[in-house]
């Protein structure tokens, strides 16, 4: 290793930068591709493994669960240890949980496999960027982000459209076999081409109490929702329900007296930072719900193949790729209060074009025209939103700040696929009558709509027109790399010392 640049030293010119920046577009668009490529898979997986629908929710939920719980904890452990060794080691127990999905020979294993991918998820999502932050010089970063958004955000479009093509082809398993062969490639790269880095200010116990009691919050209140169609109002979904809600209060009192928390109770007292989160929660909750459930009815009901369903979804991630730096730039100028109201009105709006869509839907008439205006929205919106998270604390709070607003995204959207078919009145097997759950599909859209629509109002009452001044900073994070949630910037340690109050 003698032979490698300094970390923060390293040149996108040279071939070391080249290769840092290969091994964190590898990373990072393992996990995009995998969130994206699985929801094509999930009819498939269905009439495989002869499952109702709560299973293929959990197909979903048991990797977002773990990942949503455990993501903040996984950027703090590469602080302490390492963030190549993190990586490595999240990219190493990411390809071996794929490989245990692949071979799933029932739904109780993949089930299981999913929880152990959402692990390693936490362990190699943070990494990924905070590779880049550690490793090039500060007059590189900016354009190495950008770079490595851009090829992130190819890897995201191209994953609908992939994934279509291994269903249909050799089938839903070789989805998660994938992501082998990109593990395979990537770990010897950066195990000699990426220096080790560290942060030598880390100190204080992990909060592991703290993440084990919001997973198992999570999970419980996930368990509820999706256990309630079938078995309405049981004693066990009952009591796993209340066991949940005392779980969160319990997570909530840990975090409120733990030394080094994970969740720092501080940033709620900024009133910008609840806001934004606010709006997020929001917004990704409409769009977990919506990503999960239209590639479900274009199969089911639309009667489109896996290939067919998962490109129908590309003009979201294109519009995303031509317009979001844009996007940011005029956030920038105006401030961050109007993109963040027409935004997510401009998705409601997509989304209830969408419940023109019946059995047999027409893609051109039908299809093409909701998903186009909301791809605009989704422009329009993502990148002001992680932009002004970052703008709502110190800078050096940068990393935990969007960690936080990463994690309630993956929580949002974990909690919305799990609810949507309660409160849309879909039953177990709804999902094998196309009638049936076309129409159970368009009344889910207007609770989309509604999410969509609180979110729009939210931003216009509670955050402010113009962005602090110290947002300039960070132009690096302006841009947005996907679409599941906003992308985690790792500048600084995700373990804070505990404070009192604001800025």
């Amino acid at each position: 290793m003698s032979n490698l640049a300094a970390p923060g030293t390293v040149r996108m010119a040279t071939a070391q930068g080249r290769w840092v920046l290969l091994t964190a577009v590898l990373g990072s668009g393992m996990a995009m591709l995998d969130s994206t490529v699985v929801n094509v898979a999930l009819p498939r997986i269905g009439t495989d493994l002869h499952t109702p629908l709560a299973v293929l929710q959990w197909t979903v939920n048991a990797y977002l669960l773990t990942l949503a719980a455990l993501i903040l904890l996984g950027g703090a452990l590469g602080d302490r240890y390492g963030r190549r060794r993190i990586f490595l080691i999240g990219m190493v127990w990411f390809a071996a949980a794929s490989l245990l999905c692949g071979l799933a020979p029932n739904a109780a294993v993949l089930l299981a496999a999913r929880a152990l991918q959402g692990v390693g998820g936490a362990l190699l999502t943070p990494g990924s960027l905070a590779l880049i932050q550690a490793v090039f010089h500060p007059d590189e970063r900016s354009r190495a982000v950008g770079a490595w958004s851009g090829l992130g955000g190819v890897a995201t479009a191209v994953g609908p459209f992939l994934g279509g093509w291994l269903v249909d082809g050799p089938g839903w398993r070789w989805v998660f076999f994938l992501n082998v062969p990109l593990a395979v490639a990537c770990v010897p790269i950066a195990a000699r081409h990426v220096p080790e880095t560290r942060d030598p200010a880390t100190h204080g116990r992990f909060d592991v109490l703290g993440a084990a009691l919001g997973a198992l919050a999570l999970g419980a209140v996930t368990y509820a929702l999706i256990a309630a169609p079938g078995r309405g109002a049981a004693p066990d979904v009952l009591l796993t329900a209340i066991a949940g809600v005392l779980l969160a209060v319990a997570f909530l009192q840990v975090e409120r007296h733990h030394p080094d928390p994970m969740l720092p109770p501080w940033l709620f007292t900024l009133p910008q930072f609840t806001a934004v989160n606010a709006v997020t929660v929001c917004v990704y909750a409409a769009f977990g719900g919506f990503f999960f459930l239209t590639v479900l009815y274009l199969q089911v009901a639309a009667g489109y193949s896996a290939l067919a369903a998962g490109t129908a979804l590309l003009p979201t991630t294109v519009l995303m790729l031509l317009l979001s730096a844009r996007s940011g730039e005029l956030a920038r100028h105006i401030g961050p209060r109007i993109p963040l109201v027409v935004g997510p009105l401009l998705c409601a709006a997509g989304m209830l074009l969408m419940t023109r869509a019946g059995t047999h839907a027409s893609y051109r008439a039908e299809v093409l025209p909701a998903v186009s205006v909301l791809g605009c929205g989704m422009a329009l919106l993502v990148a002001p939103l992680t932009a002004t998270v970052l703008a709502s604390v110190d800078v050096t709070r940068a990393g935990l700040a969007s960690g936080v607003n990463n994690a309630a995204a993956r929580a949002a959207g974990l909690l919305a696929v799990a609810a949507l078919p309660l409160l849309a009145g879909m039953g177990p097997e709804t999902y094998l009558s196309p009638t049936a759950f076309a129409a159970g599909y368009r009344r889910s859209l207007f609770l989309c709509a509604a999410l969509l629509i609180a979110g729009a109002v939210l931003a216009w009452f509670t955050v402010r027109s113009r962005a602090p001044e110290r947002a300039q900073e960070r132009t690096p994070c302006a841009y947005h790399c996907g679409v599941s949630a906003p992308p985690l910037d790792p500048g600084a340690s995700t373990q804070s010392p505990r404070r009192k109050g604001g800025n």
